[in-house]
């Protein structure tokens, strides 16, 4: 059984910065791609930014050169670095692992958090 457990959300005015963590825990998986994704209120759910174990990065166009995704593998731990953020990034955000489980036959899965609010007020 694997889990995602995030961390890092909460209040901050329009400008500032947070950062989140998630960490994927369990036995017999390894990484194929992390990432966040977000939900605001009223929309559907969107990308945010990916990550593949060998660090391969994307990011949606609304977040590049204000958020930084990274992987740190022997943690099993990916974290978003937002700055600069605007009262149009609040929403829940929700770690994502696509993850090959198994411990004989391995099968590719996909992962979510349970998500953690993020408010950037203005």
């Amino acid at each position: 059984q694997v889990q995602l457990v995030e961390s890092g959300g909460g209040l901050v005015q329009a400008g500032g910065s947070l950062r989140l963590s998630c960490a994927a825990s369990g036995s017999s998986f390894s990484i194929n791609v992390m990432g966040w994704y977000r939900q605001a209120p009223g929309k559907q759910r969107e990308l945010v930014a990916t990550i593949s174990r060998g660090g391969s990065t994307n990011y949606a166009d609304s977040v590049k050169d204000r958020f930084t995704i990274s992987i740190d593998n022997a943690k099993n731990t990916v974290y978003l670095q937002m700055n600069s953020l605007k009262p149009e990034d609040t929403a829940v955000y929700y770690c994502y692992a696509k993850l090959w489980v198994g411990a004989v036959v391995a099968y590719e899965v996909d992962y979510w958090g349970q998500g953690t609010q993020v408010t950037a007020s203005s």
